[in-house]
């Protein structure tokens, strides 16, 4: 039986596991069949060179560098707690132990964040390199080690990678990896030394993942070469202030009350887009129902130019360009969400605080995440660390957890921290202000393995790098660019330049070891308040019985006349940035009143409140009030809330979208008899969506062909995913025309990237269009013998039946066979060659599938998006529970496991507990940790 199976940990398999499919079981027989039978390079494997990497964890190792010995010790899961007696032995040793498990993973990741994947995997990474390299995030990490991080940040930096060359030391590739046993096949790479610049660029990494609204910013711009304004408005209602509850809503606002009274940066409450009042359309959008120039009112041009079909084309271009990168930790800055919340003491069994976190991040093996412990023996001015939690292999430090006084958890705040420009570009120089500037330009070298080094110059402006330089489309249609008459000349066409947060160094790094060591709320909000990029919503807990939220971030300043909401005319010095939100007047929450304190990407603040624009894109709050909604119940007569209560919070499946429309579903009367029997299956339906449930997988199916024949169906190709071809309206109409007056056009997006994507966005649009029955978005055609429809009851029949046939096709006539988990499947993969290497390598590094429940916008987020498919596209990437009444009582799961081994024991041995919800016991204590330990390793100078 290979290692990665729930006996080798003695632990019973769980549903999911029943469920799951057999092909990890399979890998070492196949393994063996393949040496036997010399199928794909057998001769060269063998059972030694699979092993020949797992790392030492017992026993004595030298490591040259340390000032006193280090203990590793590792539980039954493998999860690592070091114990040292200075600073720089921890994170030394925090390298090493990295390095041990995960130093495949770090490497592609350094690779990816320098844009040197072609080194590794050759010239199919080139146009990706190029890319990166236009963005340049290694430089940026550079002059961050050069000119902004501390001396003790560096020295933390460079005794980390101190201990990663220490393990590295005498090694080639087989014997650190797998992967790189199979990479000899190809090339002849080998693993250079890691270097603090290393650690520094994944947070760019990181910060690119949760970017912000920058592909809303594209959408909304590529909407209107189908759709007018009015309808682009309906497509991106107003948050719903009223119903989903912001997260800061008893916030400090001393130190703002005098910016707040004066107006503030102008255009203030007007342009937080969503939550927009109507405060103007700067932008020139004339949105729906008077709204601001945010969400509702983008379907307006930034001078008329982004409703050119030029620029149309171009930032489709783009798009084309960002769904080919690798994702770093999630869907390509879509879909990124993440549930945490934190409950006072007064609501506690415990009487303490009790703090849950779960990011949803795109599903990978091994997980973004590693558990570890980082212990100073003794606390004090030598050693000042005691913490435990989540960190990123490659990263010293704890990103997420908890030390011996506080905790705390994050999620993406989706502030706007990025921008698009259209820049006029003429000659060597770009026009700003009337006057033709020079470009800073600079000359990569990317090196190919098994090929010829590729030359490139990267452009910038003011506003940041030409990004249009690295997709001939983009430069060909930027000479198409129509524009209006304040614009300048076409000339030689426009451009397309990224201005982004994190292009600027900051100081990020040291917000990480200040937050590891904070004692109390002062120091937390001052730790935070360098944690510059990304922008996170950060929430707090602690022994003292305070709970907290603050709001960090580099915010960028925007003139009245842009909200960062659509692409905006570089040439035009009124849309520049004129500077940053003080940190001391960003959102924050004290010791709420009601006790607790909710962020699931939900608006911060309401704009009525507040003087600053954060983004016109918040999350709709779905997910947010549902949790909301399951405190209050707990806690409703006096109730009080365990850790298990907050882990079964964390498995809600509920589906709100099912609880709106299911009712309206059920007067449907549907002449098939086919269909009927389907429709019974919602009958007594709880919205729960449970694997095992058949009324989950019709509802979802109806909710998908609903969202498709209703909006999918009309929205330009560059939305639409790839292999889906129809004939469409010509432009500006979602009524029907003329069969002759129809074109032929194909999706041009990966489907897990399309729209409508089914989220919680989607639920407000079809909330407020449910009171709308004869709206014109409720038609559709006649396509065979599927009946067209003239209203919303006609389409919701029409969805029904196409739903009926396509689980017809994919599950079975037999409804009794029917379930959501069926449909909705993870797969693990590894993420360089599990999804491009050789069929055998792929079969051997990856895992699943999983059937699962939860949903997208659901609090158990396993996200799938309703225009590619039914299949899980990111997930809860770890769950944690904090007791801060006795921390040994917290608990934790990781996606996969510690190890990145394909065959090490820890490889998924977490993954059938995380499915099936169960989280694992989380030792802080000394005495704790002692009494988990199952494998003990002396580092010694």
């Amino acid at each position: 039986m290979p290692p990665n199976t729930t006996a080798s940990t003695g632990q019973q398999p769980g549903k999911s596991g029943r469920r799951k499919g057999r092909k990890a079981r399979l890998i070492v027989l196949v393994l063996v069949l393949a040496l036997i039978g010399g199928v794909a390079y057998g001769s060269y494997w063998s059972i030694s060179t699979v092993r020949a990497s797992f790392p030492q964890t017992k026993g004595t190792l030298t490591l040259k560098g340390l000032s006193g010995p280090v203990e590793v010790k590792r539980d039954n899961y493998g999860i690592p707690q070091i114990y040292a007696s200075s600073d720089a032995d921890l994170f030394m040793a925090q390298g090493f132990v990295q390095a041990q498990d995960r130093f495949y993973e770090m490497d592609v990741r350094r690779h990816m964040a320098s844009g040197r994947l072609s080194e590794m995997f050759g010239k199919s990474q080139v146009d990706n390199d190029e890319f990166l390299r236009t963005l340049g995030w290694d430089r940026v990490a550079k002059q961050e080690y050069d000119t902004k991080l501390s001396a003790t940040t560096k020295k933390y930096l460079q005794a980390y990678a101190e201990g990663v060359n220490s393990y590295l030391q005498g090694k080639d590739g087989e014997d650190i990896s797998l992967e790189y046993a199979a990479l000899g096949f190809t090339n002849d790479y080998k693993p250079q030394a890691w270097t603090p610049v290393d650690s520094i660029s994944w947070l760019k990494a990181m910060a690119w993942d949760l970017r912000g609204n920058m592909q809303d910013e594209i959408d909304r711009a590529l909407l209107t070469s189908r759709l007018g304004p009015k309808q682009i408005a309906d497509l991106y209602p107003r948050y719903p202030y009223s119903r989903n509850k912001a997260i800061v809503q008893e916030g400090q606002f001393s130190d703002l009350a005098g910016a707040f009274q004066q107006g503030g940066t102008s255009g203030a409450s007007g342009t937080s887009g969503t939550g927009g009042t109507s405060t103007g359309t700067a932008s020139g959008g004339s949105g729906a129902n008077g709204t601001a120039s945010g969400a509702s009112g983008t379907s307006g041009t930034a001078s008329g130019t982004s409703g050119a079909a030029g620029l149309d084309s171009q930032l489709g271009g783009l798009t084309r360009v960002l769904d080919d990168l690798p994702p770093a930790v999630g869907v390509n800055g879509d879909g990124i969400g993440s549930n945490s919340w934190v409950v006072g003491g007064e609501h506690t069994i415990s009487g303490k605080p009790l703090l849950a976190n779960d990011p949803h991040l795109s599903p990978s093996l091994p997980s973004v995440w590693y558990q570890m412990g980082l212990h100073c023996r003794s606390v004090s001015s030598t050693c000042q660390y005691d913490v435990s939690g989540y960190t990123f292999a490659g990263m010293p430090g704890v990103i997420i957890g908890h030390n011996q006084d506080i905790a705390w958890g994050m999620t993406n705040s989706g502030v706007d921290v990025t921008d698009l420009y259209l820049e006029k570009i003429t000659g060597d120089g770009y026009l700003y202000d009337g006057k033709v500037k020079p470009f800073e330009t600079r000359e990569e070298t990317i090196k190919v393995a098994g090929g010829s080094p590729k030359k490139i110059v990267v452009r910038e402006t003011n506003n940041g790098p030409l990004l249009s330089d690295r997709d001939e489309e983009l430069v060909k249609v930027g000479k198409k660019a129509a524009v209006d008459t304040a614009a300048p000349d076409r000339g030689d066409g426009y451009g397309v330049a990224l201005r982004w947060t994190a292009l600027q160094p900051g100081t990020t790094m040291d917000a990480v070891f200040a937050m590891d060591k904070a004692k109390n709320w002062t120091d937390f909000r001052k730790a935070a308040s360098q944690f510059e990029v990304p922008s996170q919503n950060l929430i707090y807990a602690d022994n003292e019985n305070h709970i907290g939220y603050t709001l960090p971030g580099r915010i960028p300043l925007r003139e009245e006349s842009d909200n960062g909401s659509i692409p905006a005319p570089g040439w035009d010095p009124k849309y520049r940035w004129s500077g940053y939100i003080p940190q001391d007047a960003l959102p924050y929450e004290y010791d709420p009143e009601r006790g607790y304190i909710v962020t699931a990407n939900q608006a911060v603040i309401d704009p009525d409140k507040y003087p600053y624009t954060l983004t016109a894109d918040w999350g709709y709050g779905a997910r947010s009030q549902r949790i909301t909604d399951l405190i209050q119940s707990k806690i409703k007569d006096g109730g009080k809330i365990s850790t298990d209560d907050m882990r079964q919070m964390q498995l809600d499946n509920s589906s709100e979208i099912a609880r709106l429309l299911v009712p309206t579903l059920l007067k449907i009367d549907p002449e098939n008899k086919d269909v009927r029997e389907a429709q019974k299956l919602l009958e007594g339906w709880d919205y729960t969506q449970d694997a095992d449930s058949a009324a989950a997988a019709y509802f979802n199916a109806v909710w998908r062909n609903v969202l498709k024949l209703a909006f999918g169906n009309k929205l330009p190709k560059e939305l639409r995913p790839k292999g889906q071809c129809l004939w469409v309206e010509p432009v500006n109409t979602t009524g029907p025309a003329d069969e002759a007056e129809k074109v032929r056009e194909c999706g041009q997006r990966d489907p897990d990237k399309a729209q409508p994507d089914g989220g919680d966005r989607w639920f407000e649009v079809v909330r407020k269009l449910m009171g709308q029955p004869d709206s014109e978005w409720w038609s559709t055609p006649k396509v065979g013998t599927r009946p067209a429809a003239h209203n919303r009851d006609e389409l919701f029949k029409r969805a029904m039946i196409d739903a009926r046939w396509e689980l017809t096709a994919k599950l079975g006539k037999d409804i009794d066979s029917w379930s959501w988990g069926r449909l909705h499947r993870l797969f693990l993969k590894n993420q360089t060659l599990g999804t491009s290497g050789p069929g055998f390598i792929q079969y051997a590094l990856n895992r699943g599938p999983w059937e699962l429940g939860g949903g997208e916008a659901t609090v158990n987020a396993t996200g799938w998006n309703a225009a590619g498919g039914y299949g899980v596209v990111w997930v809860p990437s770890m769950r944690m529970v904090v007791n801060l009444g006795d921390l040994d009582k917290s608990k934790w799961i990781n996606l996969t496991g510690a190890s990145g081994h394909a065959y090490s024991a820890h490889y998924v041995d977490q993954t059938e507990k995380w499915a099936d919800g169960e989280l694992l016991p989380w030792s802080f204590s000394d005495q704790a940790v002692e009494k988990s330990t199952s494998d003990k390793l002396v580092l010694k100078p």
